[in-house]
């Protein structure tokens, strides 16, 4: 199958499974209440504020996908930021 940004998402999640988990981790909805959201892989990226070349990227993720129905979602790397206390400066502020 051959992936487009012009892809309906219907479509998308009939033919490459991957795709709702992929979209999901970038903060695409694809999926409400058990139905495909209308509309296109372009339209749902430009809701959320996607430029060209990122909706290009997600073409060639999700054909890699289509081309490999074994191939899985990579999860994300959790993004935590430690902030330090100083002891120091806490004891001065009393």
């Amino acid at each position: 199958m051959k992936i487009t940004k012009d892809i309906a998402i219907e479509d998308l999640v009939d033919n490459v499974p991957q795709a709702v988990k992929y979209l999901m981790h970038e903060g695409i909805k694809c999926i409400e209440c058990g139905e495909p959201i209308w509309g296109t892989l372009e339209d749902a990226a430009k809701e959320k504020g996607y430029g060209d070349q990122e909706i290009e990227g997600f073409v060639q993720d999700l054909q890699a996908f289509a081309d490999d129905p074994s191939k899985e979602v990579e999860e994300p790397q959790a993004k935590i930021h430690v902030k330090k206390m100083d002891g120091d400066s806490q004891k001065n502020k009393g």
